[in-house]
């Protein structure tokens, strides 16, 4: 989002949107190295969801780096936009194990709330990222197979 949000803005004006990814990615992590600081997440828990709360920041740092790699890159190299979607794979990965891990973890919000409801939260987040990637991704497969219609309809005619 940052890719495509960024370009609509002039050049010698992207700072401001640096400024305000800057403080998306704090407001983003500042909640969960709370959680991971806080002496209450590490009591027991049955599922590791500490251990998914420390992917989370790591994975949430890369994306952060991402946002300003593509806001400053112009044009962006293949091998990054590579990079970015085996990110996104490890990234839909680690959704589906966040969603596993909180629906069999109901028994952690006695004993450590903050971070059974912080893996709530991620997961969450994480329903909202993979519909609004799987919508995206439909609209982009409806453009190119409309295309690719367009082009043997053209052909056929002439």
């Amino acid at each position: 989002m940052a890719y495509f949000g960024c370009r609509q803005i002039p050049r010698s004006q992207r700072i401001k949107f640096q400024i305000v990814n800057t403080m998306f990615a704090a407001l983003v992590l500042g909640p969960q190295l709370y959680v991971l600081t806080s002496e209450k997440s590490s009591r027991y828990c049955r599922q590791p969801l500490l251990n998914n709360l420390s992917a989370s920041i790591v994975l949430s740092c890369i994306a952060a780096g991402f946002s300003v790699i593509f806001t400053l890159l112009e044009p962006v190299p293949l091998s990054l936009w590579r990079c970015y979607y085996v990110f996104g794979l490890v990234s839909f990965g680690h959704g589906l194990s966040t969603v596993i891990l909180t629906s069999t973890a109901a028994s952690c919000v006695n004993t450590t709330p903050e971070l059974y409801y912080m893996s709530l939260l991620l997961t969450v987040a994480s329903g909202i990222s993979t519909g609004f990637f799987v919508v995206k991704c439909a609209l982009w497969l409806k453009n190119r197979l409309g295309e690719k219609e367009q082009e043997v309809s053209h052909e056929l005619r002439h």
